[in-house]
């Protein structure tokens, strides 16, 4: 199933951010819509700046697109209010795009772990991101690094223990 990007995205001064500080502030908000509209769909979790998407931040059928500069200003909006957003680097060209919180997956993936009565078991993070079990989970694939994150809330709750080395990482879910 296709996404059908919303109507905004059609009006060219879309792709300039806006010297009015209202209307800039409405902007900020349709693009941080977008944006996790868009990662959600396509379960895109870690984004890099080098080579975003052209879609998300363009649209060819006007001829617009986001400088990447104002790229970057919009995401920085989405990091600092609604945490929506994570750099991994100081040059800000890689970052996660939260359009699930860690606390919101953590949760999502206790509750699997209770609807399938594997509490008490330990499962791999391998078996976590690619096995049959979570073929259809929205998590399935998620970036390591980001699971591991998710993982740590469930340690920091109670809820989990991890342990292994770092190529075979097991968690225990209580």
């Amino acid at each position: 199933m296709s996404l059908q990007p919303p109507p905004y995205t059609t009006f060219p001064p879309f792709y300039t951010l806006q010297s009015n500080l209202q209307t800039r502030a409405r902007q900020l908000e349709l693009w941080t819509s977008w944006i996790l509209m868009y990662c959600a769909h396509h379960r895109v979790y870690k984004l890099s700046l080098a080579s975003p998407p052209s879609e998300l931040f363009g649209n060819s059928k006007i001829k617009r697109g986001l400088k990447p500069s104002d790229c970057v200003t919009v995401l920085e909006h989405m990091a600092k209010v609604e945490g929506r957003v994570e750099w991994l680097d100081k040059t800000k060209r890689f970052c996660y795009v939260h359009w699930k919180l860690p606390d919101e997956w953590a949760d999502v993936i206790l509750k699997w772990i209770e609807d399938t009565g594997q509490k008490g078991s330990v499962l791999t993070v391998y078996e976590l991101r690619e096995s049959d079990a979570v073929r259809n989970m929205e998590w399935r694939d998620m970036d390591e690094d980001l699971l591991k994150k998710v993982l740590g809330v469930l340690v920091k709750k109670g809820k989990a223990q991890i342990f292994g080395q770092q190529d075979g990482l097991g968690v225990k879910f209580f």
